[in-house]
């Protein structure tokens, strides 16, 4: 297990310099993060390995230039597994959402080629009917299209034409705009668009238009074709395949389906690089000197962009107040935004603190029925105590019952 503590950014007279066996450690006088806190979080995150419900992962907290990153645990249970690292790559899941397809719709929308208001049917003309006419790219970001969850695994099925065929004959069990449901389907769809409107693989147009920019270079999707697989976490042994083992492989079944690339998952990355894309969402969608998004896509993934109707909070990407919110935790406020992925993925900024933290894990490991969810609540809430000085208190009293 590595520890890291640093100060990202700061003068040699604003920090002082401790050691620990191993790593270097680098404070302000007057830090942004409590470090007794650190080791609640450790106790948590170590809990539940202990308890077998996941066999590692890597959190990252950082504010204000102070950073806190700890990898545990190893790649699986069996003896002689691998440590897991700093360094380890994860299948990400549905953070794919958020950091690969909402973001190059909004760059569509930057560039002029995308209307956030118009009918998918107008980039789509193959969804038309059954109720799909009225919904709007924003209903896709939002979640409140009415479409169903997923697509069906039955009859067996295969490559991105089928799943587009699939997705478009989905009927809206909801008028869109009337509800919120999360929804794979949305986000196939946006990855398609996607392709369809730039000319280019959401893949190939994320790393392009993001990845690189921000210098996220262990992010992206089919990752074997980049790294050897003893970089990359192991997910699942599939039941009825001879127990083959996902290392390297998307997870998600969906997605594996489409050749590893679907706007509903397929990213893998390293809590490196989601802290990078954290940063360039805090510092309005630019980082060192870079503008990967406006200042009003990052407003319109952040904040609510649902309808007056519609209980849950989301934004155009982000989710903020909904039944998934469990990562906010106790004490960080609604206005705090982020997402989770299936495989025990979690990326959680607060603005008003100018908090984040990243939770990267295999908790699908090995057959997928591992459940950590009260680990999502419990870091939220000792991410937000480690924060020094800051009232979550008096925020809480700007948003009562919530």
């Amino acid at each position: 297990m590595r520890v890291l503590l640093r100060a990202i950014a700061m003068t040699a007279s604003a920090c002082i310099v401790l050691s620990t066996a191993g790593c270097a450690v680098l404070a302000p006088r007057t830090a942004p993060l409590d470090a007794a806190r650190f080791a609640q979080i450790d106790h948590a995150i170590d809990s539940v390995i202990g308890e077998r419900r996941m066999p590692g992962a890597v959190f990252h907290l950082e504010r204000a230039g102070m950073a806190y990153q700890k990898a545990f645990g190893s790649y699986s249970y069996e003896e002689g597994a691998a440590a897991v690292t700093p360094a380890t790559v994860f299948d990400a899941a549905s953070l794919t959402k958020i950091v690969a397809t909402a973001p190059s719709v909004l760059l569509l929308a930057e560039d002029g080629r995308i209307a956030l208001d118009a009918p998918l049917v107008r980039y789509l003309p193959e969804c038309a009917g059954q109720g799909r006419d009225p919904i709007t790219v924003r209903h896709l970001l939002t979640h409140t299209s009415g479409l169903p969850a997923g697509l069906p695994a039955m009859p067996a099925w295969q490559g991105l034409a089928r799943a587009l065929e699939l997705a478009c004959s989905r009927t809206p069990t909801d008028a869109p705009g009337s509800a919120f449901r999360y929804s794979d389907v949305n986000y196939i769809l946006l990855g398609e668009l996607v392709r369809r409107v730039s000319g280019t693989p959401l893949d190939r147009f994320a790393r392009e238009r993001i990845f690189t920019p921000l210098a996220m270079r262990d992010s992206g999707f089919v990752p074997l074709a980049a790294f050897d697989a003893v970089r990359i976490a192991p997910t699942q042994r599939l039941p009825g395949d001879g127990l083959r083992l996902l290392q390297g492989e998307v997870h998600d079944p969906t997605a594996r389906r489409m050749e590893g690339v679907a706007g509903s998952a397929g990213l893998f990355t390293t809590a490196h690089d989601l802290a990078r894309f954290a940063r360039m969402l805090l510092a309005g969608g630019e980082l060192d000197g870079v503008r990967v998004l406006s200042r009003d896509s990052v407003r319109l993934m952040t904040t609510a962009q649902t309808g007056p109707g519609i209980v849950a909070l989301r934004g155009m990407g982000m989710d903020i107040d909904s039944p998934f919110a469990r990562p906010r935790g106790k004490l960080f406020p609604v206005g705090s935004y982020g997402h989770t992925g299936f495989t025990g993925c979690i990326l959680w900024i607060d603005p008003a603190s100018g908090t984040f933290y990243v939770l990267l894990s295999n908790r699908v490991y090995p057959d997928d029925q591992n459940n950590i969810l009260d680990l999502y609540t419990r870091l939220g809430t000792l991410s937000a105590k480690a924060v020094a000085g800051f009232d979550f208190a008096a925020l809480h009293k700007t948003n009562p019952g919530k």
